[in-house]
């Protein structure tokens, strides 16, 4: 044990003396917590730069207009005058979408004849592409019925029967959870965690790695005891605590101050933090033994990482993926921790729901149990040096 402390004394003494540990452990997951508690603003899109095509420029097309920018999802910022001028705005991005009035859209409608209304979006962001495609449905929907509902009105028919035979089909949903649709609520806690498991990987990565970069291999082992295990042990216990830290720090945040909606259990959600922490590091460890060449390594963790925010399952279905794909997604811790997480949120699972996931990321800690001989004699021969 006395050898575990003086190794996991000597990690906080090189922690606290070099910059780059306190930017990595500390101002990045800050500034991300931070980040992610802030960037969706009140949850929703809201004010969608769009434009007009008003070619039309009666009161029935002004009164389009209004409602256009009456809707909270969208802000009219600008009137075009052709579509040509509008769609080069779509392809800058100035506008993400447009709606066209035609030119006789007053007339046809006082003569009770069919008149169309186009609306062109920009698609390549797919959130906001789908709002917009939403919204605008739903508004032209609205305009359809109006001059007849109007007209019905005006007669004396009751304007809900109406539109109810104008509409047969009326849709009312009913959200089981985050009922206002809230991103917040979706994506900020399972991206604040996509985003701690690359930091995890860089930086246990890096703290392996520098004892070969600085030449203090010797002396790092020496605190040991000459025990590879100790040494890896004390190494990576600091990062450990820092990171567990950050995680239950942003499970408080998320669903403490601000109150996001959990229907498991708050207290498994920390104990599956804790074990998603030490399940990246071994696998962060794993892989620096199979190749123990920093300037190699960092760049095989940074693509690991970025691969594991793709296969997550936060922004797509794994099991919809191809089989290759779904097949490969496993070896990534936060792929499982993320399956507890959706759960633990959305349906407020119970033990017998994830027991799988917790098995897995427990699973992982073992590969590397059996890589420590081989990080010895990588250490002990300076074949990363070679290597370099």
């Amino acid at each position: 044990m006395n050898n575990l402390h003086q190794t996991i004394l000597r990690e906080f003494h090189r922690m606290i003396t070099r910059r780059i540990y306190f930017v990595a452990c500390i101002v990045l997951p800050l500034f991300s917590l931070v980040f992610m508690a802030t960037i969706f603003g009140n949850g929703r899109m809201e004010d969608l730069p769009v434009g007009v095509v008003d070619a039309d420029n009666t009161s029935a097309s002004r009164n389009i207009i209004r409602m256009v920018e009456a809707t909270p999802s969208l802000r009219v910022i600008r009137h075009y005058v052709d579509e040509i001028e509008a769609r080069e705005a779509v392809k800058k991005k100035e506008v993400y979408g447009y709606l066209v009035i035609p030119s006789d859209f007053a007339e046809k409608v006082g003569n009770n004849e069919e008149v169309t209304l186009c609306y062109y979006y920009h698609n390549s962001m797919l959130s906001v592409g789908g709002e917009l495609k939403a919204t605008f449905e739903e508004l032209l929907n609205e305009i359809a019925v109006t001059p007849i509902v109007t007209e019905a009105v005006a007669l004396g028919e009751d304007e809900q029967i109406i539109t109810s035979f104008l509409l047969p089909v009326s849709n009312d949903e009913y959200p089981v959870y985050n009922q206002n649709r809230n991103y917040t609520i979706y994506l900020s806690q399972p991206f604040y965690f996509v985003f701690l498991q690359i930091l995890l990987l860089l930086v246990t990565t890096y703290a392996l790695g520098s004892e070969s970069k600085f030449v203090t291999s010797a002396d790092w082992l020496d605190k040991a005891g000459g025990s590879i295990g100790v040494a890896v042990l004390g190494k990576l216990l600091p990062y450990s605590f820092i990171f567990i830290f950050m995680s239950l720090l942003a499970n408080w945040v998320f669903f403490g101050l601000m109150q996001i909606p959990l229907f498991g259990s708050f207290w498994t959600m920390m104990v599956v933090s804790v074990l998603f922490v030490f399940s990246t590091q071994a696998m962060a460890l794993f892989l620096f033994a199979l190749f123990p060449v920093l300037g190699l390594i960092i760049s095989a963790v940074s693509m690991f990482g970025s691969l594991g925010a793709t296969l997550s399952g936060v922004t797509f279905p794994v099991s919809f993926m191809d089989t290759p794909v779904y097949v490969v997604s496993f070896f990534f811790p936060v792929r499982h921790f993320m399956e507890i997480v959706q759960s633990l949120l959305y349906t407020g699972g119970t033990f017998v729901d994830y027991w799988q996931s917790i098995v897995v990321l427990l699973l992982f800690l073992v590969p590397p149990i059996f890589l420590l001989p081989r990080l010895e004699n990588a250490i002990m021969t300076h074949s990363y040096e070679v290597l370099e």
